[in-house]
């Protein structure tokens, strides 16, 4: 069976809007990802005990499963009114970075442009993580509420 999904452009448009004494101060910045033929938009019940909400491999295995060399962009919002919630991305290297996001708040994720999630970051704990250009590819990403469950928005685009 052919598929009958037509590729499209994602266009994600981030907007600061503020005036201060009389000045626009503000900006809009646009990127555009071309090729993109699947969307993943889940919504997700963060409890207080850390849980895998994505995984990036070679293959889909089921819902929240990605093919890492595929993922353009990825969105993640907290839609709590009140609690944070932690992320945590980690690599093949089991390199991780913890992320506060707080209530009402989003993290973005560009993946690289021609490579999705595979060799997209690095942490150290005592070098320079900069100057360590051996960047890991993401496998995971977990997540945990600080007090209370939270509702968690998901949004995965892919070539």
């Amino acid at each position: 069976m052919a598929s009958t999904v037509t590729a499209s452009t994602l266009t994600v448009s981030l907007t600061e809007s503020i005036n201060l004494n009389g000045q626009e101060m503000g900006a809009t910045n646009t990127k555009t990802i071309a090729s993109i033929n699947e969307i993943s938009k889940r919504i997700v019940t963060v409890t207080t005990a850390e849980a895998v909400i994505a995984t990036f491999s070679s293959a889909v295995a089921s819902a929240g499963h990605y093919v890492a060399a595929n993922v353009r962009y990825v969105r993640f919002t907290n839609l709590d009114d009140s609690n944070f919630i932690t992320l945590t991305f980690r690599n093949q290297d089991n390199d991780e970075v913890a992320i506060k996001l707080d209530a009402g708040q989003s993290f973005v994720w560009n993946g690289d442009n021609a490579n999705g999630m595979t060799a997209v970051f690095n942490a150290t704990q005592d070098a320079d993580a900069a100057s360590d250009t051996a960047f890991g590819s993401l496998t995971n990403v977990q997540a945990d509420a600080n007090n209370n469950p939270c509702d968690l928005e998901i949004f995965v685009a892919s070539v």
